[in-house]
């Protein structure tokens, strides 16, 4: 039998605003690199998980904002596509230098674009 938490999480997700879906896309890979970042030195494996998962999502958010049918205003469709180019960028380095630290960029972004899809900014 599922638990009363179970259901709520699957109604929870269909119900959910494509803002909230992103934002907490958003959060779990901010979630993710900070859970690395705080491992220190070890297994590569969630390291390349890590930026997999986010390298995916932040192709899918340029795809978007770089279709003629984006609703969203030319501006943020820009400034949407220079952030997704310096995390595209950024993720390359770090797979190839491995630094955690350097994840600190990363969290800050994604938490902060999260933050204002959930009006929190």
């Amino acid at each position: 039998m599922r638990s009363a938490a179970q259901v709520y999480g699957k109604v929870a997700k269909q119900t959910a605003s494509p803002r909230e879906l992103e934002a907490n896309l958003l959060l779990r890979a901010a979630a993710r690199f900070q859970a690395v970042r705080d491992s220190g030195a070890g297994d590569d494996t969630e390291f390349d998980a890590a930026l997999l998962f986010n390298r995916k999502l932040w192709s899918i958010f340029l795809t978007s904002v770089t279709e003629a049918s984006s609703p969203l205003p030319t501006e943020v469709r820009q400034n949407i596509a220079n952030l997704g180019l310096f995390v595209m960028n950024r993720t390359v380095v770090l797979s190839q230098d491995r630094q955690r630290d350097g994840l600190a960029s990363l969290i800050l972004i994604n938490r902060e674009l999260a933050a204002g899809l959930l009006g929190r900014a």
